[in-house]
């Protein structure tokens, strides 16, 4: 059964860093793309970055880019989302997902099968 679970959600000032971190169980991470997305309350999902685990190719939106970095850790099947100069206004809920890999990873929700339940990041002004 394929499991996500983010964790290392909190309170950061404004400016300030945060890694968020995705657990997976349940399918070879080796064979998958992750994706990172963000959600503000009434508002769609943002993808914000992802990477295609096979040979490590990640994206970032041009939103976050140079800020947002991802990274994967597969002898411990974790997916980590490094967050850099986090601002009051950014979204505040983040999750992982994923879908079987092969192609370039995509930053649309609409491309992805299992999602994580999601951690919450607060930036205080």
């Amino acid at each position: 059964q394929v499991q996500l679970v983010e964790s290392g959600g909190g309170l950061v000032q404004a400016g300030g860093s945060l890694t968020l971190s995705c657990q997976t169980s349940g399918f070879s991470l080796s064979f998958y793309n992750i994706g990172w997305f963000r959600r503000a309350p009434g508002k769609r999902r943002e993808g914000v970055s992802c990477m295609r685990i096979s040979d490590r190719k990640a994206r970032s939106a041009d939103s976050v880019k140079g800020p947002f970095f991802s990274s994967v850790d597969e002898p411990q099947n974790t997916v980590r989302l490094q967050m850099n100069n986090l601002k009051p206004e950014d979204p505040d809920l983040y999750y992982c997902a994923t879908v079987l890999g092969g192609g370039e990873c995509r930053l649309s929700s609409d491309e992805y099968d299992y999602w994580g339940q999601g951690t919450q990041v607060t930036v205080s002004s």
